[in-house]
């Protein structure tokens, strides 16, 4: 299955903001490695400078106390304290806690009585030896306080991602849709040229990056038109130079013909007149054609459809006499305006007629259905198999299965003369048994092509 294609706006947002997003996060890591290290610093000053003020304090309020008993603990200055991150303990030489906080046990801590900084799994402890050595001071900082300070200080960075991220997004994609606007008009214009439309495309103010592009369009839309014209000119050009002496050798052979007595000849003379017949079909078809591929179906005029089909039948039941066509208008149907070339749409529809003819079953009626809608449907039944896309039937000379004579051209112009008047023609096939089909082929007209 083929997937759709991503818009080139779409894509720059998305990477953009992918990238956005992958270098805030880089960025963010290495703040928060670089904020660490300084935190740590910060704090391990605030407790070298904590336990150098404090040790004099202790250690004197440690001998105005009675020594005998436990260890001395300090009582809290104030209750219910939270958040104290703090704590110490004096110890003797030979490790025996001799006083501590209120906010610690008399067990000793694990850090060895060395002056300096030690670090355990819960605690960053600073020691000061006092007294000649027979005293040590010991302050123990909590790391889960300062793993908190720095998972707060990370999330106060990676916050704004969150809410800039979207924003981000938003303005990028406002950018870059202003930015590849032009881009899409050059893409615009170029997907509305084609066979009927070949002017050059006329856009001013592009970028230095596109603005090379519309002159490489013009010229090779240029070329394009030159050949088309060209293919045009050849075939209507020929088609119509043939026709008089194609119908002077036909008229001259039907004159032979009639004068042939021995039954040998009589038959080559009737294959001559079969395949000058053919010929003078081909060449109609040809001429048709070239009107369809000129641009001969807009029209500015108003033009009554009901009427027009009414005049193009009885002028079909005159020319075939064994056609048998039944007109069913929808009920209170009396006009159908629209903004038609007259032969144009005679063209087309006459062209679906004896395409009904052609391949429809003898003796069966071909069905013209008009509705309030402007909707044109032509109906036959079919004897031969259809294929199940029966939408190849709009290409050029792929015929379906008859003895009948044609070109394969007939549904190929009433496309394209279609396509000028500004309606469509959509074709169906509807299985009524296993022998036999029927064919489909309906005009829509819309009502603002009035």
């Amino acid at each position: 299955m083929q997937t759709k294609p991503r818009s080139l706006a779409g894509r720059l947002v998305l990477s953009i903001s992918v990238l956005l997003a992958v270098f805030w996060t880089i960025g963010v890591g290495l703040a928060i490695h670089v904020m660490r290290s300084e935190f740590d610093e910060v704090f391990d000053s605030g407790l070298q400078e904590t336990t150098e003020r404090l040790a004099p304090l202790v250690v004197d309020d440690y001998f105005r106390r009675e020594t005998e008993g436990g260890p001395n603990q300090v009582a809290a200055l104030t209750a219910g304290t939270a958040d104290e991150y703090l704590t110490y303990q004096v110890r003797d030489a030979s490790g025996r806690v001799l006083l501590h906080s209120h906010n610690v046990g008399s067990e000793p801590y694990p850090a060895p009585l060395q002056a300096g900084f030690w670090s355990g799994a819960d605690h960053r402890i600073f020691t000061i030896a006092t007294v000649s050595d027979t005293l040590f001071v010991q302050v123990a900082d909590s790391l889960a306080h300062r793993r908190e300070a720095t998972l707060e200080s990370a999330l106060t960075l990676l916050l704004p991602i969150l809410l800039l991220l979207p924003l981000g997004m938003f303005a990028t994609r406002w950018i870059v849709v202003r930015a590849t606007k032009p881009v899409n008009e050059l893409r615009d214009a170029i997907s509305m040229r084609d066979g009927a439309n070949l002017e050059p495309i006329g856009l001013a103010g592009l970028p230095t990056e596109i603005a090379s592009i519309p002159g490489s369009v013009n010229t090779l839309l240029g070329r394009l038109k030159l050949a088309l014209q060209a293919e045009r000119d050849l075939a209507a050009n020929s088609a119509h130079e043939l026709r008089t002496p194609l119908a002077g050798a036909l008229a001259q052979m039907e004159l032979l013909a009639d004068q042939l007595n021995e039954p040998n000849d009589r038959s080559r003379a009737d294959r001559v007149l079969e395949a000058l017949r053919r010929l003078s079909l081909m060449l109609e078809k040809l001429l048709q054609l070239s009107r369809a591929e000129a641009g001969i179906g807009a029209s500015k005029t108003s033009v009554d459809l009901v009427g027009l089909v009414t005049l193009i039948v009885e002028g079909f039941r005159r020319s075939h006499s064994a056609a048998i066509i039944e007109i069913q208008p929808a009920p209170g149907l009396t006009a159908l305006p629209r903004n038609v070339d007259p032969d144009a749409f005679a063209i087309a529809f006459n062209n679906l007629l004896e395409n009904a003819f052609r391949y429809g079953v003898p003796d069966q009626p071909v069905t013209v259905s008009l509705a309030v809608d402007g909707r044109i449907t032509v109906t036959n039944p079919v004897s031969g198999p259809l294929d199940r896309d029966v939408d190849v039937y709009r290409a050029r000379f792929k015929r379906g299965q008859t003895a009948q004579p044609g070109s394969g051209l007939g549904l190929a112009i009433v496309d394209k003369l279609m396509e000028q008047m500004n309606g469509r023609m959509t074709l169906r096939a509807i299985e009524v048994s296993g022998e036999q089909a029927t064919f489909e082929c309906a005009l829509s007209f819309p009502a603002d092509t009035r």
